[in-house]
């Protein structure tokens, strides 16, 4: 006796053999939650120049076309895309607004305007920008000298090259200045001892702007270290619940020679990293409106699709009064943002203003992500659905390049004129 194939009825789909009528009513309808929509309800954006415009219209066209259909399988398992790195790269997005011989200027606007897209579409995505252009590339054009520029920055703008930034160590967080990384001074270089937390691209293979304190001035400098140095060694972290598609590291360093040719000559005191991290933290703060908006849009399509007591839930009072106030909060951090990045562009921006504008941009953009993951409800909690993964990186972004506590003591200090954390 021949046994017969057995066969499976999915629960999902009716058979076409059925007696009965299929309750269609109990299958989900698919979602669209990706479209662009217009989210500049005050016209902030509407005196950009052209220029500005068409980065951030290349940066949008790569989150539409080749991220979002895809981003969220890495970002679950937790794995880092470097083909999308790679691309970035071949489409001038990685920069952060370096000036780079043979590509075409990009300015402090268009640079947060790219920033803002990118993490519209993915947090890690954008960290990886902030990270190769905004810190490691940014510290070796700012301190730097010509021959140090030309043998690295062309490689790390393609995406050929990736570079990190290590100065956070395990001890040191919010007190970076207190770092204990040590630099001691040898025949032909120095020699590097101490370990780095949480850096970016610190496990990839490529290079790391380290800092670290020499042992006889006291001083703190900066080291270009090529990670297949010997005694150089990178773990990539795991378990996170943020950023899960960009891959960081805690880096140790035993004895890692480092010729005189990668120390950078205009990196001599804390105040030069300051500097650095300076030019970065409006970019958190476009980075934090990027997410929001990435939040309010898919709020705003789930609702228009998602029936419940027979309307849309677009319908209810409730949740349109909520959608006004997330475009409320929205407009305000846009607004911000874009004043003090003309405070930027124009040499006028103070470090206290850098501080308001992370600080209202991060802590607003978790009240919106919160707001819409619970509009999407059980669906709210899924990463394909888009504003889970948001939901995460925003704890991320409103932790790094200083904390929200350490962004309000500066700005406390510059109210009142004393210092809390001196």
């Amino acid at each position: 006796m021949t046994e017969q194939p057995t066969t499976t009825q999915s629960t999902t789909e009716p058979s076409t053999g059925s007696q009965q009528l299929f309750p269609q009513g109990t299958v989900e309808p698919a979602y669209s939650l990706n479209d662009v929509l217009d989210t500049d309800a005050a016209g902030v954006y509407a005196d950009i120049t052209e220029e500005d415009r068409a980065h951030w219209m290349r940066a949008r066209a790569f989150v539409q076309d080749e991220l979002l259909g895809v981003i969220h399988e890495h970002w679950d398992r937790g794995e880092y895309p470097l083909d999308l790195v790679a691309r970035m790269g071949e489409l001038d997005l990685l920069r952060d607004g370096v000036d780079v011989p043979g590509h075409a200027p990009m300015s402090k606007m268009a640079a947060g305007l790219v920033a803002m897209e990118l993490s519209r579409g993915d947090g890690s995505m954008s960290t990886v920008s902030g990270v190769q252009g905004g810190l490691a590339m940014r510290s070796i054009a700012m301190c730097g000298n010509d021959e140090q520029r030309q043998r690295w920055l062309p490689d790390m703008a393609s995406g050929k090259l990736l570079g990190a930034f290590a100065l956070t160590e395990p001890t040191h967080g919010s007190d970076s200045i207190g770092l204990e990384t040590r630099a001691t001074p040898t025949e032909g270089g120095f020699l590097l001892n101490g370990e780095k937390k949480w850096i970016g691209n610190g496990s990839m293979g490529g290079i790391t702007v380290v800092w670290a304190r020499n042992d006889v001035t006291r001083a703190v400098q900066g080291f270009v270290v090529p990670q297949e140095s010997e005694g150089y060694s990178g773990t990539t972290i795991r378990g996170k619940l943020a950023l899960r598609a960009i891959h960081q590291a805690h880096v140790r360093m035993e004895n890692v020679f480092v010729p005189a040719e990668n120390v950078l000559p205009g990196a001599g005191s804390f105040r030069d990293t300051s500097a650095v991290l300076f030019a970065t933290r409006i970019g958190v703060a476009w980075a934090a409106v990027g997410q929001a908006v990435a939040c309010y849009e898919t709020a705003v399509q789930y609702v228009a699709q998602r029936e419940q007591f027979g309307r849309p839930l677009a319908a209810s009072q409730i949740v349109q009064e909520r959608l006004a106030r997330m475009l409320s909060e929205l407009t305000s951090m846009q607004t911000i943002v874009m004043a003090m990045a003309r405070k930027e562009a124009a040499g006028t921006l103070t470090g206290p203003q850098a501080s308001l504008a992370k600080y209202t941009a991060t802590r607003t953009a978790r009240g919106v992500a919160a707001n819409a993951r619970d509009l999407l409800g059980g669906n709210g909690i899924l990463v394909e659905n888009r504003v889970a993964r948001h939901f995460a990186d925003i704890e991320a972004l409103h932790t790094y390049e200083g904390t929200e506590t350490v962004q309000a003591l500066i700005i406390g200090k510059s109210i009142t004129g004393i210092s809390a954390y001196n």
